[in-house]
C-alpha cells in the first residue's frame, strides 16, 4: 500500500492566511517541509482523502491524478475537509471533459451527504452515506468509519483502511478518541500497519478536546499499544498541524521522534 500526505495543516493553513504570528513567519523563512497546505492524503493513486481548498495546488504541486479518481471519503463537512465549490467544477462541458464516464463518488456522515445534496440532484457527483463503525467497501478497501472527538454536528469519523494486507488508521480532526471507538479497538483485533494522529495542538500540552496535541499522541498510542492495535513495526505519524501548535516542521522532528513518531510534511509518501 502507498499512502500519501498530501496536505497536513489545519483550516488556516501555516503559513496562515492573514497571519503574521512568530511562528508563521519561522516557517515562511524556513520554506521546504515547514510550509503546510489544508489536510488531504490518497492511498494506491486511487482512493482520496477529503477534498479541502488546496486539491487543485495538490494536483499541481504533488501530482495527485485527479482526473483518474473516482471515489472520495470525507472525514467531516468542514470546509477545510470538504470544498464544495470545487466540485462543481465536475460539470461536463461548462467545466470539464471528462476522461471517462466513471461517476465521481464521495462517501460522507449524513451532514455531509446532505451539503452535497444539490451537486448530486444535478448529477455532477454521487454521493454514498455511511454510518459509524458500519463498515463499507470502496476502490477493494473495507473502510469501518469510527467515531471522532471533533464537532459533533458534522457527525466526524476517522478511517480505517485496510486492502486485506495492510490496514491504516487515519485519524484526524479528533481529540482523544470517544470510548465508542476504544471499545472497537479493544474488541476488533486489529493491527496497524501506519497510524496517524492529529496534532493540532503541536507542543502544547493536554489538548484533548477537538483536537490533540503531541503529549495526548502519545498517549493514544500507548493505549493503543496495550490492546494490540499497534506494534513495534507500526509505523506512527503525527499529523494536521496548526500554528497555534507552536513547532514548526523542523522544531518537531525531534520532540516527535521522542515520542516514537514521524512528522508528516506535505508529499510525504509511506510505503507499506
Amino acid at each position: 500500500m502507498k499512502f500519501q500526505f498530501l496536505g497536513t495543516a489545519a483550516a488556516e493553513s501555516w503559513p496562515a492566511l492573514f497571519c503574521v504570528c512568530d511562528h508563521c513567519k519561522r516557517a515562511e523563512a524556513a520554506g521546504g517541509r515547514n510550509i503546510r497546505t489544508r489536510s488531504q492524503a490518497l492511498v494506491d493513486d486511487k482512493l482520496l482523502i477529503d477534498f479541502p481548498p488546496d486539491t487543485y495546488l495538490h494536483i499541481m504541486r504533488s501530482g495527485l491524478p485527479l482526473r483518474d479518481i473516482h471515489s472520495c471519503i470525507i472525514t467531516h463537512s468542514h470546509s477545510d475537509h470538504l470544498y464544495v465549490d470545487d466540485l462543481y467544477m465536475r460539470k461536463k462541458k461548462t467545466f470539464a471533459q471528462l476522461k471517462d464516464d466513471i461517476p465521481f463518488t464521495v462517501y460522507g456522515s449524513a451532514p455531509t451527504v446532505e451539503m452535497l445534496r444539490d451537486i448530486a440532484e444535478k448529477g455532477i457527483i454521487k454521493t454514498v452515506q455511511f454510518s459509524p463503525f458500519v463498515p463499507f467497501e470502496v476502490e477493494g478497501y473495507t473502510i469501518p468509519p469510527l467515531l471522532a472527538a471533533h464537532d459533533p454536528a458534522t457527525e466526524p469519523v476517522i478511517f480505517l483502511i485496510s486492502d486485506g494486507k495492510r490496514t491504516v488508521l487515519y485519524g484526524n480532526d479528533t481529540g482523544y478518541f470517544p470510548e465508542q471507538t476504544w471499545d472497537y479497538f479493544r474488541e476488533s483485533g486489529v493491527r496497524l500497519d501506519l497510524l496517524s494522529l492529529d496534532c493540532t495542538g503541536g507542543t502544547l500540552l493536554q489538548w484533548r478536546k477537538n483536537h490533540m496535541s503531541l503529549d495526548v499522541c502519545a498517549e493514544v498510542k500507548q493505549r493503543l499499544c496495550e490492546y494490540g492495535v499497534v506494534t513495534d513495526k507500526t509505523i506512527s505519524v503525527v499529523h494536521h498541524f496548526s500554528h497555534n501548535g507552536i513547532a514548526t516542521y523542523d522544531e518537531m522532528v525531534p520532540l516527535a521522534k521522542e515520542q516514537g513518531f514521524l512528522v508528516s510534511y506535505d508529499g510525504m509518501i509511506v510505503n507499506l
